[in-house]
């Protein structure tokens, strides 16, 4: 078992949103000793879930239905699997979106560099759109497309 502070630490998470989670009854099964929060195994684990939904994009009343299904047993297996192939396919799609965003960033980190070596965009230029040295010409059509 792990108090608050613990738990706190090992997720990088303040210690107001645990006790916020906690308020909005995503730890249904928590323990409390003398009014202290005792957090076992399957708080870690429905935390890491809980983490997993965030970081997916999914709002906290979306994730209080979740673990909702969860109360609710085997019935609701087809929520949850449902639930988890749309975050999948959103997050598939955040992770397009940030390759094009990084071939981007670091097409323009080598355009810079080349500009500074040479003292102007005189030779870049004349290299736009489609006369890049290979490599580069990977990241410009990436972030372009």
């Amino acid at each position: 078992m792990y108090t608050i502070g613990q738990v706190s630490q090992m997720f990088g998470l303040p210690v107001s949103t645990l006790r916020y989670y906690d308020k909005e009854g995503l730890f249904p099964s928590m323990e409390r000793k003398g009014g202290i929060r005792r957090f076992g195994d399957e708080e870690l684990e429905a935390l890491r879930v809980i983490e997993c939904l965030k970081k997916s994009g999914l709002e906290i009343k979306d994730i209080k239905l979740f673990m909702q299904w969860c109360k609710e047993g085997p019935s609701t297996y087809a929520n949850r699997e449902e639930l988890f192939q749309r975050r999948r396919e959103a997050v598939l799609q955040q992770m397009e979106q940030l390759r094009k965003t990084l071939a981007m960033l670091e097409y323009k980190c080598w355009y810079y560099k080349v500009a500074m070596a040479d003292g102007n965009e005189d030779r870049l230029d004349a290299m736009l759109p489609d006369k890049l040295p290979k490599d580069v010409q990977a990241l410009y059509d990436e972030a372009h497309a």
